[in-house]
């Protein structure tokens, strides 16, 4: 009993040393909000960086323990940012939290062909005539609402912010988020 007493004091400790938690952006993507949950589950207030792409967010990033990286279990290279940054990301947390509503949408409301996708939802995308990938859900609602593709899969809330048009909802997706402790950790040899 000590001693898985000893154990939970360090994780918590390792929890709570996270201050800052770099993901995906722009504004609005699911990471980000999953990102806030974390801290809000946390029970304490947190920083959330956003970028282009997760390993954007790698260069830079300080190893001090107070700084991590909020990845989701279906990010199709996750296996790459954990096996490829062993000496420096540590997985400390996971948790389940559903995504925004996931839709396909467009500037007029029509079924559009050519749409813009980040590559893990790419599925909702099937009948479309073309799919052109997007650095994030968020990014493929910009990019349709510039006129770059006729629509796109992302979230409800950014298709809401760029003004587009929802022509299917598929509803909420329960995902698994992982946090990533950034830190000065073993030498590969």
């Amino acid at each position: 009993m000590a001693t898985q007493l000893t154990t939970q004091r360090r994780v918590d400790a390792i929890l709570r040393s996270v201050r800052t938690l770099h993901t995906l952006g722009p504004e609005g993507t699911n990471l980000e909000s999953a990102a806030h949950e974390w801290f809000r589950r946390q029970q304490r207030p947190g920083a959330v960086r956003l970028y282009p792409t997760l390993e954007s967010a790698l260069p830079g990033l300080p190893s001090d323990g107070t700084h991590g990286v909020l990845a989701c279990a279906v990010y199709p290279r996750l296996h790459e940012l954990v096996f490829g940054n062993l000496e420096r990301l540590r997985m400390i947390d996971s948790f389940i939290f559903p995504t925004h509503h996931m839709v396909l949408a467009s500037r007029t409301g029509d079924r559009p062909a050519l749409v813009a996708c980040h590559p893990a939802p790419r599925q909702l995308a099937e009948g479309a005539a073309q799919v052109l990938p997007a650095t994030s859900n968020a990014q493929a609602a910009a990019d349709c609402r510039a006129g770059a593709v006729d629509g796109c899969i992302t979230t409800l809330p950014a298709a809401r912010a760029h003004g587009l048009r929802v022509v299917h909802d598929f509803g909420p997706v329960a995902m698994v988020y992982t946090v990533h402790q950034a830190w000065c950790g073993r030498v590969r040899s």
